[in-house]
């Protein structure tokens, strides 16, 4: 009886592990939302990691949490670093890419887990106005994927994203 039973657990454990292998490689998680705006005004709020505090749902995540500020001011080179408690963690983020319609950032988690993702901002013209898209997206080591067994990322991460393009849009429109 215990012989079956260790090899039942076994089994559970290889099938969880097999499940979590054959998952994709990469990640990608995104929200959108039509803005009626200034596309450019858009990209002022992005592309300048001071004005994130406007609208971003990650900065309210840790008062005392620092940062600091390298590089340009706003655009490509712009740097921001922060650093709080186990909930806002630490990390940088760099503005690598800033065209009319994109703004790509290279986005560093250092805490509570190492990762190192792309965050993009796209406008596309559509319905008198454009739509935003908030995406992230980055590899996905086996530990990421089989945590995401258990806790999903798209849900979690979905939701900051879509209360961020919410407030994002807010400002803009006035």
């Amino acid at each position: 009886m215990v012989q079956f039973a260790l090899i039942a657990i076994g089994l559970l454990v290889a099938g969880v592990l097999a499940v979590a292998a054959l998952r994709p490689g990469v990640f990608r998680v995104e929200r959108s939302v039509i803005v009626r705006a200034d596309p450019q005004a858009v990209l002022d709020l992005v592309t300048d990691f001071r004005n994130w505090s406007r609208w971003s749902p990650f900065e309210g995540l840790d008062p005392a949490m620092s940062r600091t500020y390298e590089g340009e001011t706003r655009g490509v080179g712009a740097v921001y670093g922060w650093a709080g408690n186990g909930k806002a963690g630490s990390g940088r983020m760099e503005v690598i890419e800033v065209t009319d319609s994109r703004v790509a950032i290279k986005l560093d988690f250092l805490k509570p887990f190492e990762a190192h993702n792309l965050a993009l901002f796209t406008l596309d013209p559509e319905g008198g106005g454009f739509r935003l898209t908030w995406a992230m997206e980055g590899p996905a080591p086996f530990m990421t994927r089989l945590m995401g067994l258990i806790f999903n990322m798209d849900r979690m991460v979905g939701r900051d994203f879509e209360t961020g393009l919410a407030r994002l849009k807010a400002v803009v429109e006035g």
